[in-house]
């Protein structure tokens, strides 16, 4: 009896261990499967991440390339056109309305791909843009003549970097596009946290250039197109368009996290 006694004992505790080393076989796969998914899931994240910066960088290269070019294209254009102008005054002819329009359009094109070239060869990750440099931008913004407001509601904190910047150059562009389209009107500036998303608005009281968003399509940060490009990349929505009341309004709601 004490035999079969023991051996009971001997099987059941055999049962005990077996059932230990299986639960603790099964913790650590399951420990195991987690962690090869994480890295998985890393693996493919970084690998997203560097497509989107070698498109980014590629874009970038193209954009220089036909700035340069056109650069060039457009300032044969005014030498010949000062000639010109040059050579009627010279004679005594009166120089055509034409000539000194082309001359005229030709400088202003030259001063438009000169900014957008500056914007064009800085590394915006080491510009230190971004919302801590909206103080600087608004006095800019001021001292060139804008009056400008600005209002911050939720709770302030820190976002990703590539939302960061993006609220900081979407308002950027936007006083851009009011100091070329809509002279000194009153802007103001608007800046809303929640929990999930900051919203940048920006409004200004203008006289609009008409019904569609024609009129803001370029200026040194390639206006709106630059804006959509930059909102959609991190998985947020943009509006822009004519007020109900007058003027223009600019309005992006970006995620609080980037979109992986």
């Amino acid at each position: 009896m004490d035999s079969d006694h023991r051996r009971n004992k001997l099987h059941a505790a055999g049962w005990v261990v077996a059932g230990g080393a299986m639960f603790v076989a099964s913790r650590v796969w399951r420990l195991h499967l987690r962690d090869a998914e994480h890295r998985a899931d890393e693996a493919e994240r970084t690998r997203d991440e560097m497509a989107r910066r070698r498109a980014v960088e590629e874009r970038l290269r193209i954009a220089r390339e036909l700035h340069d070019s056109l650069t060039h294209s457009i300032s044969v254009i005014q030498v010949q056109a000062g000639v010109a102008e040059h050579l009627a005054r010279k004679r005594g002819e009166e120089v055509p309305p034409a000539l000194a329009a082309i001359a005229e359009a030709g400088a202003d094109a030259a001063r438009e791909l000169r900014a957008t070239l500056s914007v064009l060869r800085s590394t915006e990750e080491a510009d230190g843009s971004g919302l801590g440099q909206l103080e600087n931008l608004v006095a800019r913004a001021r001292s060139a003549g804008l009056p400008v407001t600005v209002t911050v509601s939720g709770a302030e904190r820190p976002l990703p970097p590539e939302v960061d910047q993006a609220a900081y150059r979407i308002v950027q562009e936007a006083l851009t596009n009011v100091s070329r389209h809509a002279g000194q009107a009153h802007t103001s500036v608007r800046l809303q946290y929640s929990p999930e998303a900051l919203t940048v608005q920006v409004d200004d009281e203008g006289r609009d250039t008409g019904s569609s968003t024609e009129g803001r399509t370029a200026g040194p940060g390639l206006g709106l197109l630059g804006m959509r490009e930059r909102v959609s990349a991190l998985g947020g929505r943009l509006h822009a368009g004519p007020r109900d009341s007058g003027g223009f309004r600019v309005q992006a709601e970006l995620p609080a996290q980037a979109a992986s």
